[in-house]
């Protein structure tokens, strides 16, 4: 699932973490792919797959176990059977407790690929005067300036952004399975329904919490050129110097990207998971 997602939606992330942490640099979502285009080729729109990769693989294997885990608990609060079908809000409630597990193994991941992404910005605006082209390179740097612990840099705002936001991810998501399956079970669904599905539960999230994640990338990707303010000091010098708008930079991309990817994300994830049972099932 988490490939999945990847494959389909990187070009558009790079797009956005590019336009959320230099606004002023493009115009748009196609200026922004035209100037990456002519500065860097093709290759620069999918800077940063590897950290990608595997951040969306540790992520979502960690967050659909924690899922699964977090229903069971869900199902005690509220005193039902092991067995018993969860309502859409349960399972919204349940995927948000997961998400907090999953932000520990997505937070150091994904810093790598921001800074990748934005490499080449970072040394435009003479914020950095050499960047490190590879993501081995990035680690050593990480580590050298900041320890272990710099690769947690902006752990508040990922938090900030994943609880809520995975609420309304898995929330979307259930609803709209619901809707598409009207009263017939949700397993029976096939691929366009899930795919719908998977993008409006994608779609919901981004819209939520868009704001708190051009904070997080700002602060992951400028502390690379030295002390950068927590996420309240970052997100109130956004607003004063640049403007409330300033937040929703790369919103399109983003938007582009939500559904495509989450799409591709939960469609592969429910095939793969009843591939594996039908093998569990017939041993």
């Amino acid at each position: 699932g988490g490939t999945a997602c990847v494959v389909t939606g990187q070009p558009f992330d790079t797009a956005k973490v590019k336009m959320q942490t230099f606004p002023n640099m493009y115009k748009g979502l196609v200026d922004c792919f035209v100037k990456t285009y002519k500065q860097v080729g093709f290759r620069g729109f999918y800077k940063g797959t590897t950290p990608a990769l595997v951040a969306n693989i540790a992520e979502n294997s960690v967050l659909f176990m924690c899922y699964g885990f977090c229903q069971q608990i869900v199902r005690r609060i509220v005193g039902v059977d092991r067995k018993t079908k969860l309502s859409d809000l349960q399972n919204a409630a349940a995927g948000s407790f997961a998400s907090a597990f999953a932000t520990l193994v997505l937070c150091p991941t994904e810093l790598v690929k921001c800074r990748l992404q934005a490499m080449h910005e970072m040394q435009l605006s003479g914020k950095i005067v050499q960047g490190h082209n590879t993501v081995w390179s990035v680690v050593k740097g990480v580590i050298q300036k900041d320890g272990p612990l710099g690769f947690y840099r902006g752990l508040s705002s990922t938090l900030l952004r994943e609880v809520p936001g995975y609420f309304l991810f898995f929330g979307g998501y259930e609803l709209s399975r619901t809707f598409f399956a009207s009263g017939r079970s949700k397993d029976e669904l096939g691929p366009i329904p899930l795919l719908l599905s998977g993008g409006f539960g994608g779609s919901c999230l981004w819209l939520a919490v868009y704001p708190v994640d051009c904070v997080k990338s700002r602060i992951q990707v400028l502390s690379m050129a030295g002390k950068q303010a927590g996420f309240m000091g970052t997100f109130v010098t956004v607003v004063r110097t640049e403007g409330v708008f300033a937040l929703y930079s790369g919103l399109t991309p983003t938007m582009i990207r939500a559904f495509v990817a989450n799409g591709a994300l939960f469609l592969a994830y429910e095939y793969s998971r009843k591939l594996m049972m039908k093998q569990i099932n017939s041993y």
